[in-house]
């Protein structure tokens, strides 16, 4: 699994979210990945010889990814799309995500487009060894009947020069950095620690860091008191992002 994700799951883990009920956590997760595009036939046929960037922003769906966020800021349920990595196609079938006060939106370039950038409060950067990226990205892909030598090329080919030219940069816009990913169970705990005094209503306001005193404050209230620093704050929830190296 991609670091920023493992990190996510930790912090679920140690919330106790996995073992609550989906429609009655209080945390959920979304990822970046249920929203690639629909490939044309030409795409998908080049996607299936590791010929296609899937590592590059255009690969994403962004406005549905930005639609779907924005629903569920507002409270309202919705349906995520449900992507196969083997056949590079986006099933009939989707995933009902229920409302919830916190949301950790994983993904490699959560932050590269500003509309969706800007609707989160607390980003998070998970900073991991390149060696450790490509080995993960190896186990992965091995799993999902890919030749070796093709991960190998297309590693070289479009994953790390899209993690150095899109992925990289925007780790200025993370509020806090995470190096060694789920082996840094200091940073991961207070993560985790944050997440509950939210959930615990010890937390009442989010403020986006201000600039010469002017700074946007998100005023939307969890169910009892007003929305969390550094995650989008919308009516009862709220949007924790984490932004890590390429999956």
């Amino acid at each position: 699994a991609p670091a920023q994700s493992t990190v996510c799951e930790k912090i679920m883990e140690l919330l106790g979210q996995n073992a609550v009920e989906r429609r009655q956590r209080q945390v959920l997760i979304l990822s970046q990945d249920s929203f690639y595009k629909v490939l044309s036939p030409e795409q998908k046929a080049k996607a299936l010889k590791g010929q296609y960037n899937f590592d590059h922003p255009d690969a994403f769906d962004n406005d549905l990814m930005h639609t779907t966020l924005k629903n569920i800021v507002e409270g309202k349920t919705v349906e995520v799309p449900t992507y196969d990595f083997v056949t590079h196609s986006r099933l009939p079938e989707t995933t009902v995500v229920y409302p919830a006060d916190v949301v950790l939106f994983e993904g490699i370039l959560v932050f590269y487009n500003q509309d969706i950038r800007d609707m989160f409060h607390l980003r998070l950067f998970v900073d991991t060894d390149s060696d450790v990226r490509l080995s993960r990205r190896v186990l992965r892909d091995m799993k999902r009947g890919r030749d070796l030598e093709q991960i190998l090329t297309q590693y070289t080919t479009f994953v790390k020069p899209a993690f150095e030219e899109f992925c990289l940069p925007t780790k200025k816009y993370a509020d806090v950095i995470i190096p060694r990913g789920v082996d840094n169970m200091v940073a991961i705990n207070l993560i985790v620690q944050h997440i509950q005094d939210i959930l615990n209503g010890d937390i009442c306001k989010w403020q986006r860091g201000a600039v010469n005193g002017h700074g946007r404050t998100y005023k939307r209230p969890f169910p009892e008191q007003t929305e969390s620093s550094s995650v989008l704050t919308a009516g009862k929830r709220s949007h924790l992002e984490s932004s890590s190296r390429p999956h």
